[in-house]
């Protein structure tokens, strides 16, 4: 899955798992939710300064984004992570996790690629090495900038989502904040029954569906209709459920995001998704196919972000609730 539904994930060019794991470097698919930090710790990664990322020079307050400047294009032979500021605050151990404000330059441009906030565990090897190589056991407080060769990051395939082409080295700029807690999850509301305004929608088979928004503008209310009823398991709260499901933005009517494209269903729990988009699927039957409108206050916030393109707008899903699997 795309993280674009995570509650914490902005858009599909954030920091999501897909852009940080081994496993999915350069591909598109997303992987299972994030587990226990302690379930996959390992010794921490043993970071090595050098001459390359010791030459770039970082600026801005810590926690925030931050500048980067060095020479372009350039070229890393191997990984490097220098320390900018030193923390004094406790260790961030292995089998913990950190919210950590993380910066990414191209190396070839010098162009800022993404810059966000993310819970990351530490000491955890499906992480990328050039990601574990710039938070791993450092204290608190710390920044380090990351130089990352291609082979520690996405190698000859690039990461298009990011803009990083094959072979190109970035600069990470990391702030490990604090120790990240996870959140008590809030209680999903309920969807009122939308029966104005309702876009058109086209279903396409395995391709993304048609949606033919009606220039109106939002309700303002979390609203859903059912397209089809399905007939099987209902989903409860903190399911594992595997959809089909395109995004759009109410205001322009664009998809920002979309399971279909990439040709499998998404699976994720209710609870770890924006809070409009788990309430759409809790009580309703596998096989049902539904459209909702998700206002900014249960999606990515009432507010508009200069770091979260999504936030302060109205979100509409396409959902089909192909299997789901109770916790």
């Amino acid at each position: 899955m795309n993280r674009a539904l995570r509650r914490t994930a902005p858009i599909a060019l954030a920091l999501t798992s897909a852009l940080l794991l081994a496993g999915c470097a350069g591909s598109g698919d997303a992987p299972a939710e994030t587990t226990d930090a302690a379930a996959t710790a390992a010794p921490c990664f043993e970071a090595k300064s050098g001459s390359v990322s010791d030459a770039v020079e970082v600026t801005g307050d810590f926690g925030a984004t931050p500048t980067a400047t060095f020479t372009t294009p350039l070229e890393a032979k191997q990984l490097e992570t220098s320390v900018v500021i030193e923390g004094d605050g406790d260790e961030a151990k292995s089998g913990t996790s950190a919210n950590v404000m993380i910066t990414m330059y191209s190396g070839a441009s010098g162009e800022q690629l993404v810059s966000q906030e993310v819970p990351l565990a530490i000491g955890d090897t499906s992480l990328l090495d050039a990601f574990r190589s710039a938070i791993d056991c450092q204290p608190y407080g710390t920044r380090t900038v990351t130089v990352a060769p291609a082979s520690s990051l996405y190698g000859d395939t690039g990461n298009e989502a990011l803009g990083v082409a094959a072979g190109d080295t970035v600069v990470i700029v990391a702030d490990v904040v604090e120790e990240y807690v996870e959140p008590t999850p809030e209680p999903l509301p309920t969807p009122a029954e939308w029966t104005e305004n309702v876009p058109e929608v086209t279903f396409n088979g395995d391709k993304t569906p048609t949606v033919v928004f009606p220039g109106t503008d939002a309700s303002g209310e979390l609203q859903l209709k059912i397209l089809k009823q399905g007939d099987g398991e209902t989903v409860e709260d903190g399911d594992q459920v595997t959809v089909q499901y395109a995004g759009y933005t109410w205001d322009d009517g664009q998809l920002f995001d979309d399971s279909y494209s990439r040709g499998e269903p998404a699976t994720f729990s209710t609870s770890g998704v924006i809070q409009g988009f788990g309430a759409a699927l809790v009580g309703q039957k596998v096989g049902t196919k539904l459209i909702v409108t998700i206002p900014p206050a249960l999606g990515y916030g009432a507010e508009p972000s200069d770091s979260n393109e999504l936030a302060g707008r109205t979100l509409v899903f396409v959902v089909e609730i192909t299997d789901t699997q109770h916790s």
